[in-house]
């Protein structure tokens, strides 16, 4: 078999893509809802309006399906995936609905599965497995229903943000540094395929799809029930640090970082984000600390809390709910136009990260005087989990010595998206030359923190299976044709 498509589809080819099939979207939403009754909203019902006013970026929220089916069943979910495949209507699958560009979990004319009331949680009798529906939101289901009896899983660190894109994505947690990614903790997945089957993977069951969902994205099926390991967990370190953006305070953020990040100091209770932000015209330094134990000063980050210049904190120690809620506060919870670039590289010294700094607050200045309406910049450098290598990322099980950069840029108007992209790609070619240069680069590009120009599942060096593997559970290519959504494996 042999699918011939982009492995992303572009933002006007979502057009094009929308003009072929308007004209038939009208029906085929009458016929989802004669068959799915009270699960299909059309353009103008309060219930689809609050659907795309909830999306992240305004990439996502300009764009308008044809009608929005919000599934409460598994069973549900299968007969909606036989209906639009028989008709060949386009779709798009969102859960928390983080994703910042255009067309990865939202599309223009098609139909977009709103996943968000398929949230039930139910933690098992040895309470060692969370069964989690494919559309709960980490801070609103999941994880106060496991502080009922102080569990935690691996889940995400905002509040806001769903399952079903953070775990088929990695996703990055509280947990990382000891329990690896999200999809490091899955036991086994409920999974739609594109036939409408459902089939339950796991180790021993369909293993080729339980390892392959884990980073493959959208590309294999509709995960209806995610089952996650489950781990002790009373209260917990959690907040943030903001410090005046000088060069006193980046060079001492640079030795500690590097510092933290050497094997010889390596804590698994320990995760952390230095995140460099710009708005409004001023700058700020946040670090942003989580610790597995109930401790507000651990010495693993005493090396941070020594540097001079900190303005602010809100560190506290508490459930992980309200560990969750208190970031919360520290960031908005919706954006205009956004996009983001994201590398990997291995720990160096002090002397690497002042050169990352430099060179973007070199490229910054530059960019600020060219007056974006709207622009606002983050720069995040941060642990990369630690793997157990259960997954489809092709990442070294046990490493623990690398490192996350994102850079994030939003801004008000359309006109400049073109020069924004280009800004992005340029500063990411100034980090990675020097990453390169200092012989640290790593090739793995972290799909949740991808930009839309950038290929992670070409990073993995995984691809050639993952193909096998859609080949196998999704013959007809349904997640590769009729979900243009995301990053794509053909």
């Amino acid at each position: 078999m042999s699918l011939l498509r982009p492995r992303l589809l572009p933002f006007w080819a979502l057009h094009v893509l929308s003009a072929f099939t308007t004209a038939d979207n009208a029906s085929i939403c009458a016929e989802l809802g004669s068959e799915l009754p009270g699960r299909i909203y059309s353009p103008g019902s309060e219930v689809y309006e609050d659907s795309l006013a909830s999306y992240y970026t305004l990439n996502e929220r300009e764009l308008d399906p044809s009608c929005i089916f919000r599934p409460t069943s598994t069973s549900e979910v299968s007969k909606f995936v036989k209906i639009i495949t028989e008709d060949g209507t386009p779709f798009a699958i969102r859960t928390g609905g983080h994703t910042l560009f255009s067309g990865a979990a939202n599309i223009q004319g098609g139909v977009t599965i709103d996943m968000r009331t398929l949230n039930g949680v139910k933690v098992n009798e040895e309470r060692t497995v969370v069964s989690i529906g494919g559309g709960a939101i980490w801070s609103l289901n999941v994880y106060p229903e496991l502080v009922k009896y102080d569990l935690i899983a691996a889940g995400a660190r905002a509040p806001g943000v769903g399952i079903g894109g953070f775990v088929t994505g990695g996703g990055l947690t509280h947990l990382a540094r000891r329990n690896g990614w999200a999809c490091d903790n899955i036991v086994g997945y409920e999974v739609v395929l594109g036939s409408g089957e459902v089939v339950y993977a796991t180790e021993e069951e369909n293993r080729d799809l339980w390892l392959s969902i884990g980073g493959g994205s959208n590309n294999f099926g509709i995960i209806t029930r995610f089952d996650s390991s489950t781990y002790p967990q009373k209260d917990m370190l959690g907040g943030t640090v903001a410090w005046n953006y000088t060069q006193s305070v980046k060079d001492s953020h640079a030795k500690a970082f590097s510092d933290f990040m050497k094997p010889t100091n390596f804590d698994a209770d320990a995760m952390m984000a230095i995140i460099v932000s710009y708005g409004s015209g001023a700058w700020v330094l946040l670090d942003s600390f989580f610790y597995l134990k109930p401790e507000l000063a651990p010495t693993v980050y005493e090396q941070f809390y020594e540097i001079p210049g900190n303005v602010s904190d809100n560190l506290a120690v508490g459930t992980v709910v309200e560990i969750v809620n208190n970031l919360g506060g520290d960031f908005p919870t919706t954006f205009p136009y956004s996009e983001q670039r994201t590398y990997t590289f291995r720990n160096g010294d002090a002397s690497l990260y002042t050169a990352l700094f430099k060179a973007w607050d070199n490229s910054t200045a530059n960019l600020i005087e060219q007056n974006i309406p709207g622009l606002a910049l983050q720069y995040y450098t941060q642990p990369a989990a630690v793997t157990n290598g259960q997954n489809s990322m092709g990442l070294e099980p046990g490493a623990k010595d690398k490192v996350l950069i994102t850079l994030a840029a939003t801004w008000d108007n359309a006109a400049d998206t073109d020069f924004m992209e280009g800004w992005l790609d340029s500063m990411q070619d100034d980090h990675v030359n020097i990453l390169r240069e200092n012989d640290v680069l790593e090739t793995f590009v972290y799909l949740n923190y991808a930009g839309r120009r950038q290929d992670p599942i070409g990073s993995y060096g995984t691809k050639e299976q993952l193909q096998e593997t859609s080949e196998k559970y999704d013959p007809e290519g349904v997640f590769q044709k009729l979900v243009p959504g995301g990053f794509k494996l053909f």
